[in-house]
């Protein structure tokens, strides 16, 4: 149930994911979906994806071609600033 909601957040983290729609590409409702994905994953579902962005995010800001507004739609954000302020 978890592993298709986690390749569809690392294949496209730049997409505007909700609970209801992760729990809906699982299979089941909302809150089981929340408490079998935390228990299994060891965090939340946004919080996973926060840190997944984080993580895609400054592997991509080591490329010197990189701007950060670039990476920043890359991963979701909808600006360099916001991206910043995820980031403290």
């Amino acid at each position: 149930m978890i592993g298709p909601v986690l390749r569809a957040l690392h294949e496209h983290p730049a997409h505007p994911w909700t609970l209801p729609e992760l729990a809906a590409l699982a299979g089941v409702s909302r809150s089981g979906f929340a408490q079998r994905f935390t228990t299994l994953v060891g965090e939340s579902p946004m919080a996973y994806l926060t840190g997944w962005r984080m993580a895609l995010a400054a592997d991509l800001l080591l490329e010197p071609t990189s701007t950060a507004e670039r990476v920043a739609r890359e991963v979701g954000y909808g600006s360099a600033f916001s991206l910043s302020a995820a980031f403290t």
